[in-house]
């Protein structure tokens, strides 16, 4: 484990923070081009269905733009399971690399589709190498950052998010001539982040906690292999980190607590984000000369106090705690949809009320990075924490896809985005109930674990960590 700086000389000391800075860089960068490439297509869908399959489609056969987000949903969950479990077995620092070099690859090649298939598929291999980053960056950065400051770290981390769907915005904005190709310029864009897995392949290395972690299991795996009579304490920390997980009833369970608030995040978060754009040009059509302006100024400023929400969240989890700032932002999220869909609002009004939604509904995203990764021990944190995250991503794909029929059932996107965001009540209830208050504490380890713990369920105890 790292140690304190009170038993390090300055050099180590200089190499920690070292570690923290690039390991930081490199996550948070891969996080931004994520959020690129997912609101990029939230945005082109359309374009891409008019041009691939046909000249008004979009609107007619809505299910053709629904497949799309699906298929990125769908991957990102598939790619996330899978990352997060090799980011316990090869390392944070691997799985960034392969992760943004395979999304930003996938990603080019979008750009040259012929045909609906064609992207489909381009865009399913792109999803897997988006969905495959998040559980190793967050691991990394959770790992690498001092209990004081991990909330806020953890936080600026997520914002990268935030950031990228600006990027998105801003680039669509300026490539979009009206043209029916201005959509792949976005896809090409999407290439960039290759950079910065070269910058992690040079700079960032992977945490001692989970390096030291690693080598006790390969430890372990040689004595059983050359029929060395190990513990069944030791046993257990050898086992599939999935086999872990569901085998220990405590973090069973807390695996299951997680996933409905996640899905409450998800679910909400996603019916609100990706209906805005519509949702406002029927808003503000006829009131304003320029309606894509206006959408656009509304998508920025549900995206930009969305960010000041995750730095938000951040600070309050690391002042009053993780589970009650939860509870905050979750109660914000369930007044701040109607606020958006149901109030009569001009186009000026529209930008604040999409700034309040987004302070709670966007911001909120801090905590998933956040609390899971201090349930959990060293060794089988990433796969937890992916088991939380993208296992919700394939109820939120089947929403998708049933989105215009929401819509259709419903009435009016106001009612259907009301009606779903109310899932945000789940998250308020469970919380209470999901695990220890965590504020202010090192992460938990393996040795921190009785064994009775991992089989009975009796507790979690808290171990030391770096400072």
């Amino acid at each position: 484990m790292m140690p304190t700086t009170e038993h390090i000389d300055v050099a180590e000391y200089i190499e920690i923070k070292e570690d923290r800075t690039s390991g930081f860089v490199g996550a948070y960068l891969g996080w931004a081009f994520d959020g690129y490439e997912t609101f990029a297509t939230v945005l082109v869908a359309p374009a891409i269905v008019n041009d691939l399959v046909g000249p008004g489609i979009a609107r007619s056969s809505p299910l053709y733009v629904g497949g799309i987000l699906a298929a990125t949903l769908v991957a990102w969950g598939f790619g996330g399971l899978a990352g997060g479990i090799l980011a316990d077995y090869v390392g944070r620092r691997r799985v960034l690399i392969l992760s943004i070099l395979w999304y930003s690859i996938f990603a080019a090649v979008t750009a040259f589709s012929n045909n609906y298939v064609i992207f489909l598929a381009l865009r399913f291999l792109t999803g897997i190498g988006m969905g495959a980053e998040w559980a190793a960056g967050s691991s990394l950065v959770s790992e690498l950052w001092p209990p004081k400051w991990r909330g806020r770290a953890i936080a600026v981390l997520q914002s990268g998010f935030g950031f990228g769907f600006i990027a998105a915005t801003v680039a669509w904005h300026y490539v979009n001539t009206g043209s029916s190709g201005s959509w792949r310029w976005m896809y090409l864009i999407g290439a960039a982040p290759a950079v910065v897995a070269l910058l992690i392949r040079r700079k960032v290395r992977d945490p001692k906690l989970w390096v030291e972690a690693n080598a006790k299991r390969r430890a372990i795996k040689e004595d059983l292999g050359s029929g060395v009579a190990v513990s069944a304490r030791s046993r257990e920390f050898a086992k599939l980190t999935v086999s872990q997980i569901f085998e220990s009833p405590l973090l069973r369970k807390r695996v299951g607590l997680l996933l409905l608030a996640a899905l409450s995040t998800t679910l909400g978060w996603w019916a609100v984000s990706a209906w805005i754009p519509q949702f406002v040009a029927q808003q503000v059509a006829g009131k304003v000369a320029d309606v894509p302006q206006a959408v656009t100024y509304v998508v920025i400023a549900y995206n930009v106090v969305g960010i000041i929400g995750y730095l938000v969240m951040g600070w309050l989890a690391d002042t009053i705690g993780r589970k009650p700032t939860m509870m905050i932002y979750f109660a914000g999220s369930l007044i701040a949809v109607p606020l958006l869909f149901l109030v009569p609002a001009g186009p000026v009004a529209l930008i604040g009320l999409a700034g309040i939604n987004g302070f709670f509904t966007l911001g909120q995203w801090t905590w998933i990075a956040l609390y899971p990764t201090e349930l959990f021990p060293t060794h089988v944190r990433s796969t937890a924490i992916t088991l939380v995250f993208n296992t919700t991503r394939f109820v939120v794909a089947v929403g998708t896809l049933l989105s215009a029929e929401a819509v259709h059932l419903l009435g009016s996107i106001s009612t259907a985005a009301t009606v779903i965001g109310s899932a945000y009540v789940v998250g308020l209830l469970v919380t209470p109930w999901l695990g220890p208050e965590t504020k202010g504490l090192p992460l938990p380890d393996f040795d921190d674990l009785k064994y009775d713990d991992v089989v009975n369920s009796s507790n979690l105890k808290f171990g030391m960590q770096h400072g």
